[in-house]
């Protein structure tokens, strides 16, 4: 398979992990609003398209929970493709794929709550409710571990593997 073959080769899997990664983190948004609140998982929908539509989304019904549950899915999509994308330069995210990308989820934990959203219009996230503070931080630790799985090749050695199998040039270059 030559480079070429092996980067076409590889968007299914991304695609694959974009559909994984959001859901598990869109489980656990649910699960613990539901649990917790009562929280209805259109509203958590609704809640993602806030950031496009403020308040307003949440009289938006299922249109603006459609609007969430895309804009999310994209978002997840880039999270895997800037780990891709930084996986080609450097080799030690690849070598340490479950260690760095736990840690690249914090830092998506940080750019997230401190960047995206106060520029959104949705604003700045609230941290009065320490479980989800620590269930999130703890959600995108995992996050970032599946963007780098899938970023990857995502397979159980995917980081053994990943320079060829993904199109990434290798170390002994």
């Amino acid at each position: 398979m030559n480079r070429h073959t092996a980067y076409l080769a590889s968007w299914p899997r991304m695609g694959l992990g974009t559909l994984v990664t959001g859901l598990a983190d869109l489980v656990f948004a649910m699960g613990f609003w539901w649990i917790s609140h009562q929280v209805a998982p259109l509203r958590i929908l609704q809640s993602i398209a806030a950031g496009w539509y403020g308040d307003a989304s949440f009289a938006g019904g299922a249109r603006s929970a459609s609007v969430g549950a895309l804009s999310h899915f994209a978002i997840i999509f880039c999270f895997i493709l800037a780990y891709r994308q930084a996986a080609a330069r450097w080799p030690l995210l690849r070598m340490h794929p479950r260690a760095v990308g736990a840690i690249y989820g914090l830092g998506l934990y940080l750019l997230m709550n401190f960047v995206v959203l106060p520029l959104s219009a949705a604003g700045m996230a609230k941290f009065n409710n320490l479980a989800w503070v620590l269930g999130s931080i703890a959600i995108h630790a995992l996050i970032g571990v599946l963007c780098a799985h899938y970023a990857l090749g995502g397979s159980p050695s995917a980081g053994k593997r990943a320079s060829s199998a993904a199109g990434m040039p290798t170390n002994s270059a």
